[in-house]
C-alpha cells in the first residue's frame, strides 16, 4: 500500500517550473543626469539688447559640462543689427564633435528671442580657449578655485 501511496503522491505534486536561464547582457552605461541652470525668459517687451542675447545664449550647454556656454566663456562677439543678431563662439576644442549641435541649440535660443528674424552662429578659433575665459559663476559650478 506504501507503494501506491508513493505513485499516488507523485502524481500531487506540483509540478516544477522550468529553469529560466539568464542570458547575459550587457547594459547601457548609466549616465547621471547633470543638473542644469535655466536662464530667465526673456521680457518680450523689452527690446532686442546684447544683454537678451546673453540671457539666451545662457540656455545653451556643453553637453559634457553643467555650465551654460556664456559662463563657460565660449562667446566672443555678438553683434545686433535690427532684427538681425550675429554672434561668434569658439568650443573648448576644436576637436569637439558637438559643436554643431552647440552652435545650433545657439541659433535656435536666439530666433526664439522677440523681435529676432534671422540668427547665425560662427565658429572662431582665435584665441584659443583656455579655462581661464570661464566665468565666475562657471568656476563655482564646476567647483575650480577662483582666477
Amino acid at each position: 500500500m506504501s507503494s501506491f501511496l508513493q505513485r499516488l503522491s507523485s502524481l500531487w505534486k506540483k509540478p516544477q517550473p522550468a529553469p529560466v536561464l539568464a542570458t547575459p547582457q550587457e547594459a547601457p552605461p548609466v549616465k547621471t543626469p547633470v543638473p542644469r541652470q535655466v536662464a530667465n525668459p526673456p521680457d518680450p517687451l523689452r527690446p532686442l539688447n546684447d544683454e537678451l542675447v546673453y540671457q539666451a545664449l545662457r540656455n545653451c550647454y556643453d553637453p559634457e559640462l553643467p555650465v551654460n556656454i556664456v559662463d563657460l566663456g565660449l562667446i566672443y562677439d555678438v553683434r545686433i543689427l535690427d532684427d538681425r543678431v550675429d554672434v561668434k563662439m569658439t568650443l573648448t576644442t576644436q576637436g569637439c564633435g558637438m559643436g554643431g549641435h552647440i552652435a545650433g541649440e545657439a541659433e535656435e535660443q536666439l530666433r526664439s528671442l522677440p523681435g529676432v528674424r534671422e540668427a547665425t552662429v560662427a565658429l572662431v578659433w582665435d584665441p584659443p580657449w583656455t579655462p581661464n575665459m570661464i566665468s565666475a559663476a562657471g568656476r563655482k559650478r564646476l567647483g575650480l578655485p577662483e582666477g
